[in-house]
């Protein structure tokens, strides 16, 4: 993870000067809400990882559909009949990676997921969703299956409604690093359940 020279000249403005936890929490949230509002923007595709069916870590590529700083809450959506959700369902602990490569910022977070299924919460997630998108739920066989070749792109987006499964990450912990020539700077954030916040510096 090699920073580039343009991200070395460079730091944020929110960090700019001594060094400050709350304006560095301040950036990372402010990052994970460009996250998804910009597609282009290399937090919109974060990388998942759960605990595999299998014994071993599973990490895959997701898209950015949600954050709410408030509530420390990430937002994704699946097929309910992928492989994660299966995982998630025996075991919600979960990992987002974040990186962008032009800032020279990473971010790693922790939580637990909820999943959510022709529910409240999926039903405006649904509404909210287009209509290309829609049609990628309704794809069959279930993905992951075995197939001779790859099937044809669905047509019938209100076929993937039955399909369609919400998660949601409760960030429990937080963890900054940002490259910079002037110096590394690593920060953790954590909120344990029934305890105060924290926050300190790490060695980068």
């Amino acid at each position: 993870m090699s920073p580039t020279p343009e991200a070395l000249r460079g730091t944020p403005e929110a960090l700019r000067g001594a060094p400050d936890l709350q304006a560095t929490l301040a950036e990372a949230f402010a990052l994970l809400a460009r996250g998804v509002a910009d597609r282009r923007y290399a937090f919109h595709t974060p990388t998942l990882a759960t605990a595999g069916a299998d014994g071993f870590p599973a990490a895959r590529s997701v898209v950015l559909r949600g954050f709410e700083a408030g509530a420390r809450r990430l937002r994704l959506h699946s097929d309910s009949r992928a492989g994660k959700v299966a995982e998630l369902a025996s075991d919600p602990r979960a990992a987002l990676h974040f990186y962008d490569p032009a800032a020279a910022i990473q971010l790693r977070l922790a939580g637990r997921v909820t999943l959510h299924r022709a529910d409240a919460v999926a039903e405006a997630a649904w509404a909210g969703s287009h209509d290309f998108s829609r049609r990628c739920y309704a794809i069959e066989p279930a993905p992951g299956t075995p197939c001779p070749a790859p099937p044809p792109a669905p047509t019938d987006s209100a076929a993937g409604w039955p399909n369609f499964c919400v998660l949601r990450l409760q960030v429990v912990r937080l963890e900054w690093l940002h490259l910079a020539a002037a110096g590394h700077r690593r920060a953790l954030f954590t909120w344990p359940e029934g305890q105060p916040p924290a926050a300190g510096w790490l060695v980068p």
